[in-house]
């Protein structure tokens, strides 16, 4: 059998352990290497590329979030191993907060109380998904030095580009929505304000995040790191008080025919595949990985794409162990109790009767925290995705304050008005809107995504193996058929799976 070649598993887009440590790349074009300098950004040409990127048009000398890029400084060659890991931990976390938003929650407490912990094997299989697509993304930001929205103006015309950006940020809003709406519920439920006063508090996100980000991007990063963590503790928590049967909950990762044959079982298992993978994420991870200032080198890149899979891996991983304790806390407060409760779907609901069904209020207000630290969380991610997606598409440059409050304010607006006029009932149904745009936006992102990836054309010599691009366009196929079900039987039932 002939042996590997070092190049063999970046091309295929494999991210495993032993493929990480044998990724050797050679770069494919003339490139162009961002350095700081007395405060200011400028670009050096890099060593040429042996093949030609030849689909991209010349992007000139903008780079991806031009205040950060190559910001954060990078050990020498001959560092240890532990320091350049060290330098690269962070970005995961800005990446897995978009798996663990409040439109998730909602799925996942649908999920738990209605089927017990038998779907805990489709937020598996949502959760190996993300992961395989965060990395396609991060491939493409470190082999081309362009973000997806980037990518994607160098290569589509002028009229495509258009209609994507439109989506893209139609994708961005929505989900910012989700998060303003999250954290005035957890407002709401923790302090007693009013849903259309915590909707106008979240206003202060924007001035948290104007606030770390002149600090330095770390402290951005290690900001949603420590919220991150808290989420975590909240629900270990949760799950300790809970006291699941963990030979039921280990049963739940094995796939169940009735998943398939039951159409309700079906109909949350599409909502949770659905929302698991956000627009806004696969423009983001795309272009934050280059932050860091590795060596815009072949060596250089090779050890951006492993530590950058590295560290996303491990994030999505804590985000897969959040989603699972959502689920498995409301299989066991809920779906398990005496009697059970099989129709909690609702975030306030299953607040006011966590402390009934576990015995403690601190159980229900640790949920209301871990609810307010999540929609934190994503609120800093929606933004720097807005800003992403409209320099990569449009060349627009707005000061990022000012492209902060115009994404928060086009959020806050109809929040503010549906929350003073119909109250909780209609700031859930926000909630709900939020995810069926999502849905529906999902597949303009994942398409040039998987495009660029699998085509020599865009990726040179990197471009996924024939067998890895069957994977990324079948999983294309699954998630955009997945949403637009979920959306036409939403439509003809006149909800959104109940959730």
């Amino acid at each position: 059998m002939a042996e590997r070649g070092e190049d063999d598993d970046l091309r295929a887009g494999s991210f495993g352990p032993e493929a990480i440590s044998r990724f050797s790349m050679a770069l494919d074009h003339s490139t162009i290497n961002p350095v700081h300098t007395g405060g200011e950004l400028r670009r050096e040409p890099t060593e040429a590329l042996a093949e030609p990127l030849l689909g991209f048009k010349n992007r000139g000398l903008d780079p991806s979030l031009p205040e950060s890029n190559s910001s954060l400084a990078f050990p020498s060659a001959d560092s240890p191993w532990y320091k350049k890991m060290f330098a690269f931990a962070g970005l995961g976390f800005l990446v897995s907060v978009g798996y663990m938003d409040p439109g998730n929650w909602a799925t996942d407490l649908a999920a738990g109380s209605a089927f017990g912990y038998t779907l805990l094997f489709v937020v598996l299989v949502s959760s190996g998904i993300a992961m395989f697509l965060q990395f396609l993304s991060l491939k493409l930001g470190v082999i081309t030095d362009r973000d997806l929205a980037q990518a994607c103006r160098d290569a589509y015309p002028k009229s495509v580009n258009r209609c994507l950006w439109v989506v893209a940020e139609l994708a961005i809003a929505a989900t910012d929505l989700a998060e303003v709406v999250g954290c005035a519920i957890a407002f709401n439920l923790l302090f007693g304000i009013p849903l259309w006063a915590g909707v106008l508090i979240t206003f202060a996100d924007v001035l948290v995040v104007m606030f770390f980000e002149a600090k330095s991007f770390r402290a951005l990063e290690i900001l949603v790191a420590v919220l991150t963590v808290l989420i975590s503790v909240c629900f270990i928590y949760e799950l300790a008080k809970s006291k699941p049967n963990m030979a039921k909950v280990m049963r739940g990762y094995v796939p169940s025919l009735e998943i398939i044959t039951n159409q309700d079982m079906l109909y949350i298992a599409t909502g949770i595949l659905g929302a698991t993978v956000m627009p806004h994420n696969l423009y983001l991870h795309s272009s934050v990985v280059q932050t860091r200032a590795y060596p815009r080198t072949a060596p250089g890149r090779r050890m951006a794409v492993k530590l950058g899979a590295f560290d996303s891996t491990l994030s999505l991983i804590v985000a897969f162990f959040i989603n699972s304790s959502i689920l498995v806390l409301a299989g066991a407060a809920f779906h398990y109790a005496d009697p059970p409760r099989e129709d909690v779907a609702d975030i306030g609901d299953a607040y006011a009767l966590l402390a009934t069904s576990l015995g403690a209020k601190a159980a229900s207000i640790l949920f209301g925290v871990a609810l307010l630290a999540a929609g934190q969380n994503s609120t800093i991610t929606g933004t720097l995705s807005g800003q992403i997606v409209m320099e990569g598409f449009l060349s627009i440059r707005l000061r990022p304050w000012l492209r902060r409050l115009v994404t928060r304010g086009t959020a806050i607006i109809p929040a503010a008005v549906v929350a003073a006029v119909m109250g909780r009932e209609g700031v859930a149904n926000l909630l709900v809107m939020s995810q069926v745009i999502l849905s529906l936006t999902l597949p303009f992102a994942v398409f040039p995504l998987v495009h660029f990836t699998s085509s020599r054309r865009y990726l040179g010599a990197y471009a996924n193996k024939v067998w890895v691009s069957c994977i990324a366009w079948f999983l294309f196929l699954l998630i955009s058929g997945l949403n637009i079900n979920l959306v036409v039987q939403s439509a003809i039932a006149g909800t959104f799976g109940n959730l």
